[in-house]
């Protein structure tokens, strides 16, 4: 490898491109909107609005992670059509965009976790994933090819063009129960607790908490983001075995979206739920020994990365024999990350099999 050669794919891995950028002009309402909770020192705040708040952040959130996540995104149990139609209706009101947006990006995710082509990978910074890729032009459009099970409906593709409608009826019913105090708490104030707590999955749940199992991510489980979420805190769990309906795999992991999809499916609203089995979740346990490739991986992108950049502003100044040893590093680095691709790819394979089996 000469010293003008282009930089190796494995080691530009994570780097933020150049349409990896924020339209800070288009994102000014979504900016805006966090500047709401000032209208309280005027509107002052009443007993009325603070149960509206909590209403309205809880039952959103329940439409984001029993339906936008584990029902579009990885249809972990079945609806009938109108039951299906009301879920992603209520999802609606969280205004994070359209059942097939948000769905279709999620499926990405899974499919390309903590990689460049991942659309929040943690790995370019907290920012990035928390909410700067929302807030970019690249992903705005809806990846139909990617959700072509539920685009092929024609209620849910409305509903993901007009995306905004349920939530200003939201807004306006708000308004009507508790005047303007209503509408602050009720629904400006829950909107933004809501919208941070779900982004805290794709950001804080891959650097804050545990790791149990094995996977080529580096999702963790945190019980404060479970009960921001109901549950969708259980990240690791949920990587591992992104089919089962139920997030926390065991009795103490609290998960009450789970819980309210299991009643709704003793009156039949929902059926066949998904649920791993028992030898799946017994192994590929960190504390058994199994390789962490996720952080495996993670941890040798950054070294990459950081060998990729030494002395790349002063190459000039850099012997011919440095810059060998250098490339040498490069290489090796480069063949470790494609091994452990490899391997997470065979691993993955495997887990697949054991649930098929199941």
């Amino acid at each position: 490898m000469d010293a003008g050669a282009a930089p190796n794919p494995h080691l530009s891995t994570m780097r933020r491109r150049a349409d990896d950028r924020v339209n800070w002009v288009s994102s000014i309402p979504f900016l805006a909107f966090h500047a709401t909770p000032l209208l309280l020192l005027w509107t002052g705040v009443s007993a009325r609005a603070v149960v509206l708040g909590v209403v309205a952040y809880w039952g959103r959130m329940f439409f984001i992670t029993a339906g936008y996540h584990r029902y579009f995104s990885h249809r972990t149990y079945r609806l009938a059509r109108v039951p299906q139609f009301l879920m992603a209706l209520g999802g609606t009101t969280a205004l994070q965009k359209g059942p097939l947006w948000w769905a279709a990006n999620h499926r990405d995710h899974h499919r390309y976790s903590d990689t460049e082509m991942d659309v929040h990978s943690p790995q370019k910074g907290f920012w990035w994933s928390h909410v700067g890729w929302i807030l970019c032009d690249k992903y705005s459009a809806t990846k139909t090819d990617r959700i072509k099970d539920f685009a092929a409906y024609p209620e849910l593709r409305f509903l993901n063009r007009h995306d905004t409608f349920a939530a200003v009826l939201l807004a306006v019913t708000c308004f009507a129960l508790g005047g303007w105090s209503g509408l602050v708490i009720g629904f400006f104030v829950s909107t933004i607790a809501l919208w941070h707590s779900t982004f805290f999955v794709n950001s804080l749940a891959h650097v804050m908490g545990r790791r149990r199992y094995a996977t080529e991510d580096t999702s963790r489980n945190s019980v404060i983001i479970a009960v921001l979420t109901m549950g969708e805190g259980w990240h690791n769990n949920h990587h591992y075995a992104p089919s089962s309906c139920r997030n926390g795999f065991f009795w103490w992991e609290w998960d009450p979206s789970f819980y309210a999809l299991k009643a709704l499916s003793w009156v039949g609203i929902v059926k066949d739920m998904k649920s791993p089995p028992a030898t799946l979740l017994a192994s590929n346990r960190l504390k058994d020994g199994s390789l962490d490739i996720g952080m495996f991986r993670a941890n040798w992108t950054k070294a990459a990365r950081a060998v990729s950049a030494a002395g790349s502003d002063r190459r000039d100044a850099l012997g011919e024999s440095l810059r060998t040893r250098k490339a040498s590093l490069e290489g090796l680095l480069d063949t470790s990350l494609e091994s452990a691709t490899e391997l997470a790819t065979t691993i993955r394979r495997g887990q697949r099999e054991q649930l098929r089996e199941a």
